[in-house]
């Protein structure tokens, strides 16, 4: 090694373009790019099977993109950074920043005691459009209430900056034999054991220039339409950009402006365009609930929920999770998340209701599942979504809004495409009877192979009665506040 080294902190940023740490390092000279998995300060917050599996090939491709040159290491960077700086000699260490509350701890005190040993620390805005505390209200305090906050406080104020290129002078070092415990990617244990990860394998490319392949796809192929075509799951009127957002593979920047001067050069429909960027806006504004309400992922925002008459069901909690609940849009969109690490926005919000309405589980259940299983599990996100669909959020749908799921899979997946994939034992079922077989004919059942109870399950739960119990439960917590 020669010259003074400047390290950039690779954490989920994991790109070469726009990435304004590594770009403010490699202004400076020569750069030690590294990445720490923590697994010490994370808690109960440790990624999900599905993240580990996708942080595996997503680390791969970084290093293959810098040249086989990324330092991986795992530990406390509390412990690991001190030590790495100092013998690398470095003049100063860049990262951009993370919002989930164990990271903003994590990462203030690391830089409190690099600071106090004389190296010079920097922390960049490398995720997000708009800084959480740059979207307040008027009277200072964050809002709670989505399109304020996009169209008052987001578009209200400074555009989001133009993405950065590739670092011109990208020089990557290599610190040879230097002991200070590097390891192989496989050295991780990231990859799981678990049967679907053949699934997402055949699911997904991943990677920098995956990720624009895939942005790429959707502007020439899935954005016209998109302001309907999303609400239907067997459309390609869907990004699926959002894990590759949530690892930084693709800048919210890169995204943005993407769509935005696609509309500007005369392609596309205005409103089609509105509504994919409010769909960034909704990720700002879960990371601004995560920032100003911390205990965002295990509290409820609406205290008054907290007295709520939850059941408490192990076996229906199993039958959602593998999706056997009878209901067939509810099973595809479990076993689409099983199968894929994915699942589409609409059967999201449908699989949602079904756990915290129908089956009357509390969200922290549901909340846990998707950490486990999705891909694109996303703290602010994730926790954000389920208050949501729960009612105890910010800007949350009413507990009394229960999406029916038999009218949801005939509205949503008329055709029965969706069902037909995920939920393959009920292929041979006439349309009429596919989102409710339990009143399909005899006669209908057998000649599409299917036999109730044995080869697909009865509903768990009656919808309508159980609508009723629900709303009966939050009626009971209304009265009583």
């Amino acid at each position: 090694m020669s010259g003074p080294i400047h390290v950039h902190w690779f954490r989920q940023d994991l790109r070469l373009a726009d990435n304004p740490a590594l770009s403010a390092a490699a202004s400076q000279g020569a750069v030690l790019g590294v990445y720490i998995l923590d697994d010490v300060n994370s808690g109960n917050h440790s990624m999900g099977e599905a993240s580990r599996w996708w942080l595996h090939h997503s680390l791969t491709a970084l290093d293959q993109a810098l040249g086989g040159k990324l330092l991986v290491m795992a530990g406390n960077p509390a412990e690991i950074l001190p030590r790495l700086v100092k013998t690398v000699l470095a003049k100063s260490i860049h990262w951009n920043r993370a919002y989930e509350p164990w990271r903003i701890e994590r990462d203030a005190a690391i830089k409190a005691q690099l600071v106090e040993h004389g190296l010079v620390v920097q922390s960049h805005n490398g995720s997000l459009l708009w800084e959480p505390w740059d979207v307040l209200k008027k009277d200072g305090t964050p809002y709670k209430v989505f399109t304020p906050f996009y169209r008052r406080g987001c578009l209200g104020t400074t555009p989001p900056r133009r993405p950065l290129t590739v670092p011109p002078k990208l020089n990557i070092v290599d610190i040879g034999n230097a002991d200070l415990g590097a390891l192989a990617i496989a050295q991780l244990g990231l990859l799981p054991e678990r049967d679907w990860k053949d699934g997402l394998a055949a699911t997904w490319r991943i990677g920098e220039v995956a990720a624009y392949e895939r942005l790429t796809t959707f502007l020439d192929d899935g954005l016209d339409g998109y302001k309907e075509g999303r609400n239907f799951p067997s459309k390609r009127n869907v990004s699926r950009l959002s894990a590759y957002l949530h690892w930084g593979e693709i800048s919210p920047n890169t995204v943005w402006y993407a769509a935005k001067d696609r509309l500007d050069a005369g392609f596309g429909q205005d409103g089609d365009c509105d509504n994919f960027l409010s769909e960034l806006g909704w990720r700002e504004f879960s990371y601004s609930l995560l920032y100003h309400f911390p205990e965002l992922p295990r509290k409820n925002l609406n205290p008054r929920f907290n007295g709520f008459d939850w059941c408490n069901d192990p076996a229906l909690l199993k039958c959602w999770q593998k999706g056997k609940t009878g209901y067939p849009i509810v099973d595809a969109g479990m076993r689409e998340l099983k199968q894929t690490g994915y699942m589409h926005n609409r059967v999201r919000m449908v699989v949602g209701s079904f756990l915290v309405k129908n089956l009357r589980l509390h969200w922290h259940h549901g909340e846990a599942w998707f950490w486990k299983s999705l891909v694109d599990a996303d703290l602010a996100s994730n926790s954000a979504g389920w208050q949501w669909i729960a009612g105890c959020g910010a800007d949350a749908a009413p507990y009394f809004r229960i999406f029916n799921p038999i009218t949801q899979g005939i509205k949503f997946d008329a055709d029965g495409d969706y069902i037909r994939r995920y939920v393959p034992e009920l292929a041979k079922l006439p349309n009429v009877y596919l989102c409710k077989p339990w009143e399909a004919p005899n006669v209908i059942l057998e000649g599409a192979g299917v036999r109730l109870d044995e080869t697909y399950p009865r509903p768990v739960v009656d919808v309508k009665v159980s609508r009723e119990a629900a709303l009966a439960a939050f009626s009971a917590l209304r009265n009583a506040s």
